[in-house]
């Protein structure tokens, strides 16, 4: 029977030696520290781990949409890249792959900054240890807000909107200067267990509507599975990882066109509709891929098997 190897398992010399490099303590989110370069010491060791569980056949389609979505963020206008989201490697592997693209694909990795959620940084030194790798804009996640009482949780409740303010002030600051804001629509990684995190969070509308162009991208394979237990014990496994970009479309086009289909179905939450349709787009490339990484996976003896 094999052994399950948890990240923690599978990595623990690298996770000692990142950690060497790291505060002991997760970082305490506010709203003065919502923007964070990325920590580069970091990303080798990330390469590493990635570089051991990755098979053959693994890689990047639709590279030249993500270089026309560059070219458009260099000159001037704001580029979103919506990403199906299924582990905490998700932006590793996007950087990882990117950079073993012909050029510009080092660039295009260099461009992205990630909204991310409080959790990677907060909950647990380790986790956030690796998360500061890469450049992110921190918010406090909607889905975080649910179930909190206005008056019991009132401070809580404060300071995630002093978070979030602070997060779209840094988001309009550099959306314009260069950079591709990846952003994973359905807010959290899904758990097939659950079909609510397959659904796309309301607020990506604003940021489609506040956006010049975008470009959706699936994501299918997974060298991480999530466990039972906290993040570092989520299940590493060998996998072929696809990644496909498709066009890019015209924010303001898209979210048009979406809203009037809405009116011409008798959809009254024109928001959600644009999340929606953002989100079937995403897994109607995502199954289109699927069948030919499955031909990929079955020529690989040491591949998981689910």
């Amino acid at each position: 029977m094999e052994t399950i190897r948890t990240l923690n398992s599978a990595f623990q010399a690298i996770i000692k030696q990142v950690m060497s490099l790291s505060s002991k303590t997760a970082m305490v989110i506010t709203e003065h520290n919502v923007y964070q370069e990325g920590f580069t010491p970091v990303v080798p060791f990330l390469d590493k781990m990635i570089s051991s569980v990755v098979l053959p056949g693994s890689g990047i389609s639709g590279m030249e949409y993500l270089k026309e979505l560059y070219e458009k963020a260099e000159s001037g206008k704001s580029c979103l890249l919506l990403m199906e989201h299924y582990s905490n490697m998700d932006l590793p592997l996007l950087s990882y792959l990117l950079r073993k693209e012909p050029p510009p694909g080092k660039a295009i990795a260099k461009s992205l900054v990630a909204i991310a959620g409080m959790k990677l940084t907060e909950e647990d030194p380790t986790v956030a240890a690796f998360a500061r790798a890469y450049t992110r804009i921190i918010i406090y996640p909607s889905r975080s807000l649910q179930g909190l009482d206005p008056e019991k949780n009132r401070d809580e409740i404060i300071r995630s909107n002093a978070i979030n303010r602070a997060a779209m002030k840094a988001l309009l600051d550099i959306k314009d200067k260069g950079k591709i804001i990846l952003v994973f629509p359905s807010g959290t990684r899904y758990r097939p267990w659950d079909p609510s995190t397959k659904k796309g969070v309301r607020e990506i509308d604003s940021y489609i509507k506040s956006f010049d162009y975008m470009c959706c991208m699936a994501l299918n394979g997974s060298i991480l599975k999530i466990g039972n237990g906290d993040m570092m014990d989520d299940i590493v496994d060998r996998d072929v990882i696809r990644l496909t970009a498709g066009p890019v479309q015209s924010c303001a086009e898209f979210r048009n066109a979406s809203r009037t289909k809405a009116d011409v179905d008798g959809i009254e939450d024109k928001k959600q509709a644009t999340v929606d349709d953002i989100m079937r787009i995403l897994e109607e490339m995502h199954n289109q891929v699927e069948p030919e990484r499955e031909k990929l996976l079955s020529n690989e003896p040491n591949a998981k098997r689910d």
